[in-house]
């Protein structure tokens, strides 16, 4: 993507990357029937205009859809890629046989998908389903949103190495297991090791991740309170290093949540983990089609 440029640089990227996949697979491949994409938003799904993206600043009120489909002359789909990744979710993942579904992907942000009876849910505006802003703390850091508080920046993978370094800075001794792994430099802490110094009974890497845990219980005890979903799916890049705690957030619940029985509610890894982008650009597909 050439988020730098201009909006015809952009254009002429994702061009580019369908023109690679049809290529690629010519010999084999039916006519295409359609096209998803997993654009980042804010955007309008119904338009299928991307509004003004903070990391892709090529595009403001930019018609993606139409311009794609002018090219290769199929209906284009766009959404953004939480939503999109929700509904493979719910077409082919963890959350097959689920009528109502909860989808967040943790990363270097959080972004959250709610599927309803098979369609995603999109509010008046299209804007609907940004759970990963949501504040759990007024009082908490500011988000890259503008928000303070938001569970993206108490729990999203960089906030989490980045509550680590600042345990070492104060007390780098109860650390030792995760700063050997940094050799030695605590600017060097990343997430995936604060993962693993934690299964090795690292005490700064525990405190951390009993945090994160903490965190994370309390924001989905707000999500459970508000939409009571048959299933919570969590998917993204620090998903397997948070599975191990699933067992944790659930018992935690009844103290973030008035729902008595919120514990029934499955708490499942997401079966779709770099090809989110992928399989969500199909389901959109799919979704136009019924």
């Amino acid at each position: 993507m050439v988020s730098d440029g201009d909006a015809a640089a952009g254009l002429a990227a994702v061009r580019t990357a369908i023109d690679a996949v049809l290529d690629g697979n010519r010999s084999n491949t039916p006519a295409i029937q359609g096209i998803g994409i997993c654009a980042p938003g804010p955007l309008d799904p119904t338009t299928g205009v991307v509004i003004n993206p903070p990391n892709v600043p090529c595009w403001r009120n930019f018609p993606l859809s139409r311009e794609v489909e002018k090219i290769y002359g199929v209906k284009v789909v766009i959404d953004n890629d939480a939503n999109a990744a929700a509904l493979a979710e719910h077409r082919w993942g963890a959350g097959q046989g689920y009528r109502q579904i909860f989808c967040a992907t943790v990363g270097t942000g959080i972004g959250t998908g709610i599927v309803f009876d098979g369609r995603i849910y999109h509010g008046r505006t299209g804007a609907a389903g940004e759970g990963g802003h949501n504040t759990i703390d007024f009082r908490g850091p500011r988000c890259g949103c503008g928000k303070p508080g938001c569970i993206e920046a108490f729990a999203c993978g960089p906030a989490i190495a980045r509550r680590a370094r600042a345990k070492l800075a104060e007390q780098s001794a109860r650390g030792a297991a995760l700063l050997q792994l940094a050799a030695g430099e605590i600017d060097n802490v990343t997430t995936e090791m604060v993962g693993r110094a934690c299964a090795t009974g690292d005490p700064v890497a525990k405190e951390t991740m009993d945090e994160t845990v903490e965190f994370l219980s309390i924001w989905l005890g707000n999500m459970i309170d508000l939409l009571d979903p048959d299933v919570i799916i969590i998917g993204g890049g620090v998903a397997g290093m948070l599975s191990p705690f699933f067992a944790e957030i659930r018992k935690r619940l009844p103290k973030w949540c008035i729902n008595s029985r919120c514990q029934e509610i499955p708490l499942l890894k997401a079966r779709y983990g770099a090809e989110a982008g992928i399989a969500g650009g199909a389901a959109l597909c799919t979704q136009q089609s019924g």
